[in-house]
């Protein structure tokens, strides 16, 4: 199975992670969380079920901040997902699926270096 990346197409850190992947020539799937076949609701689950739901929301995201303050209290994974489905941005990016239920959240060269095998 290959290796996916989920995230958006613009965004920096996920840029640089597709660079990363591309320079050492690694195959991957790109999906686009701003696509309707970005994700599904069972992706995210799976996410937050194996990185835990706190790291995969993302409370540093410009639209996580620009919410009322009654909507950022109180958060549950409930929530949090709801959340995270309703505006894809709020989700930690990218997340890299490796297959056999290992994923990594976010852009870290050493991290994928060690996870990931590359060919060049």
């Amino acid at each position: 199975m290959p290796i996916a990346m989920y995230g958006i197409r613009n965004c920096d850190t996920v840029k640089k992670a597709r660079a990363w992947l591309e320079s050492r020539k690694v195959d991957y799937a790109f999906h686009d969380f701003k696509t309707k076949d970005g994700f599904s609701r069972d992706d995210l689950e799976t996410w937050c079920k194996a990185l835990g739901w706190e790291a995969v929301f993302n409370r540093n995201s410009a639209t996580f901040k620009k919410l009322p303050d009654a909507q950022k209290e109180g958060i549950t994974k409930t929530k949090a997902i709801a959340m995270m489905l309703e505006q894809p941005s709020m989700i930690k990016r990218p997340v890299l699926d490796l297959g056999r239920d290992k994923f990594l959240l976010g852009f870290k060269a050493d991290e994928y270096e060690k996870a990931v095998k590359t060919k060049g």
